[in-house]
């Protein structure tokens, strides 16, 4: 990611992601603690405040959970920083993407140091009993970017591919 253009972009998507989901939980804590459920959609979409200690689909590590998942979210913000300066300039998609992932990891990371309760997950999506783990901004960010990227990495590794054959069909 060379140019300004690039840092713009990264650096907008991630800071409106990561105002975006400080806002809505600090909007989330203070309606929804007491008001159970709203519902948004009938039973499909619902509004629930929920305090997440453990990670994605309540994968818990113990008593250690919120630290072990911040060094983990920490490591993996290092790992993403280096995926973002080893884009292509001019590489929107993979750029947008890589700003999802991290500005999510971010937004969880915030609710890890900020409170022992956990992280802040507000919206409940199913039918009836049915029902998908409650999540929240930082949640969706991190998904769309997440399978955004892996398309763009899966894209580039199909054009390498076939750039590869290309050379080797030459005389």
């Amino acid at each position: 990611m060379a140019n300004g253009a690039d840092r713009r972009l990264f650096w907008g998507t991630a800071a409106a992601v990561v105002v975006a989901d400080v806002v809505t939980k600090l909007l989330a804590e203070s309606l929804l603690a007491r008001h159970l459920p709203v519902q948004v959609l009938g039973d499909y979409v619902q509004l629930r405040l929920v305090y997440n200690q453990c990670a994605a689909f309540g994968l818990c590590l113990g008593a250690y959970s919120r630290w072990i998942f911040f060094g983990l979210a920490i490591a993996a913000l290092f790992v993403l920083r280096s995926m973002v300066r080893s884009a292509r300039p001019g590489d929107r998609f993979r750029i947008v993407s890589l700003a999802l992932v991290c500005a999510g990891a971010v937004g969880n990371v915030v609710d890890r140091l900020r409170s022992a309760q956990g992280v802040v997950d507000f919206v409940d999506v199913g039918i009836g009993s049915a029902r998908w783990p409650t999540f929240n901004v930082a949640d969706s960010a991190i998904t769309v970017g997440a399978i955004a990227l892996a398309v763009s990495l899966w894209l580039e590794g199909r054009a390498q591919e076939r750039a590869k054959e290309a050379r080797a069909a030459e005389p």
